[in-house]
């Protein structure tokens, strides 16, 4: 392991063993939610991870090193630095070197899960294509990711802000499949349903994990669709009035590149009043615990193919 890593004694003793392992992210603490409301979360899920029967790895950067199994102490600090990086692939490295915080998205806690030998990472939403891919070529770090590291992330789609048919065109080209637990569509975040089959649907994480576990061995990633939990689902037309608002003052505004996701995701806060957090919040849970199950059953393949 590079000097640049750092895993908590529990996360390694745990993956040596081969007991299942959950990594989590951190931009929901610095980015996604307010920050008391993000370290709640952050806590909230691992907890959810622990009632699953996975241990919980949280994922940040300090003092030149990718972290992997925050303690609270150390999220806490992370969350009370200001000025903390929202890390991917382009910018980790050079934070690292410079000794500086970072919170990781999807793309950078995907390397440092794979790195420490995690397999099953839980998120509210991968990042994808941007609406607007097409004058700017904004696609997220995220499916990059995806395609080069061997780890099942489990989330209710993509995030509600991007360009979905094209976010799934995307993963096919780069060969990453999107399986759907529990359903045959690709959830839009907040809805559960946005109109797109996925590729495969499993009705059971043990059936999942074998088809995962099949995959892994071709050498990319798996999308694992969850959707939000039906009762915290966002209405529609709280959600598509919001969405509309949301994207036309990005515009106007002239956000783009790192800004403009935690932009939309803020005014979609302010423009639901909160609903859009009520879900998110649910839809975090939810995935937490789809993905402990998975990870659980992940293990119990590897030890049956052992025997």
């Amino acid at each position: 392991m590079s000097r640049l890593w750092q895993v908590s004694t529990r996360v390694a003793r745990a993956v040596k063993a081969r007991r299942p392992v959950v990594a989590l992210e951190t931009t929901l603490v610095t980015h996604g939610l307010p920050r008391a409301e993000g370290l709640t979360v952050a806590a909230d899920l691992e907890d959810v991870v622990r009632s699953g029967g996975a241990l919980p790895a949280t994922i940040g950067v300090l003092d030149g090193r990718l972290r992997v199994g925050l303690s609270a102490r150390e999220l806490q600090r992370l969350a009370d630095t200001p000025g903390v990086a929202k890390l991917n692939l382009s910018n980790l490295a050079s934070q690292l070197a410079s000794g500086g915080p970072g919170s990781t998205t999807v793309a950078a806690t995907v390397v440092a899960a794979h790195g420490a030998g995690i397999e099953v990472m839980a998120t509210g939403g991968i990042g994808g294509v941007h609406r607007d891919a097409g004058q700017t070529g904004d696609v997220s770090a995220d499916l990059t990711a995806l395609a080069r590291f061997p780890v099942a992330v489990v989330c209710s789609g993509a995030k509600a802000v991007l360009d979905l048919p094209r976010t799934l065109e995307a993963l096919e080209t780069l060969g990453v499949p999107v399986y759907g637990l529990g359903t045959d569509h690709f959830p839009a975040f907040y809805r559960r349903d946005s109109g797109l089959a996925v590729d495969h649907s499993f009705h059971t994480p043990a059936d999942l994990a074998a088809a995962v576990r099949a995959h892994f061995d071709l050498g990319s990633g798996v999308v694992v669709a969850h959707p939000v939990p039906i009762a915290d689902e966002m209405p529609a037309e709280i959600y598509e009035r919001a969405l509309e608002r949301a994207l036309a003052d990005a515009g106007r505004r002239a956000v783009r590149g790192r800004a403009l996701t935690p932009f939309l995701l803020e005014r979609l806060r302010e423009l639901t009043e909160g609903a859009s957090v009520f879900s998110n919040r649910a839809l975090l849970r939810s995935n937490a615990a789809a993905a402990a199950a998975l990870a659980v059953a992940l293990g119990r393949l590897g030890r049956k193919r052992r025997r």
